[in-house]
């Protein structure tokens, strides 16, 4: 049970393939357009259950419960070590070279 007012991701379909605009790019055209948005859950309710959400703009949005609490989970990848030896070059053009 996930209680009202826990800080919650929701997911819906805004339009499905066939709604799409004609002069979207083809691979757009296949695919339906989606919608993830966090906000307060308005109601307590059960994962994948439809629910109402309100955003930290006051917005209300309604879609299926799919995480609770979400986070970013994204990053820029691994470290590459090139890049050190790019960042010491640009200080030396831009700065002179010391630090």
């Amino acid at each position: 049970m996930v209680k009202k007012g826990e800080w919650v991701r929701i997911y819906k379909i805004i339009l499905q393939p066939s709604e799409r605009a004609p002069q979207v790019p083809d691979d757009t055209k296949k695919v339906p357009l989606e919608l993830w948005v966090k906000g307060f859950l308005l109601d307590d309710a059960e994962m994948n259950e439809n629910v109402v959400i309100e955003t930290v703009t006051g917005r209300r949005e309604e879609g299926k419960l799919i995480e609770v609490n979400p986070y970013y989970t994204h990053d820029y990848g691994k470290f590459i070590p090139e890049l050190l030896v790019i960042d010491k070059q640009t200080r030396d053009i831009v700065f002179g070279g010391g630090r």
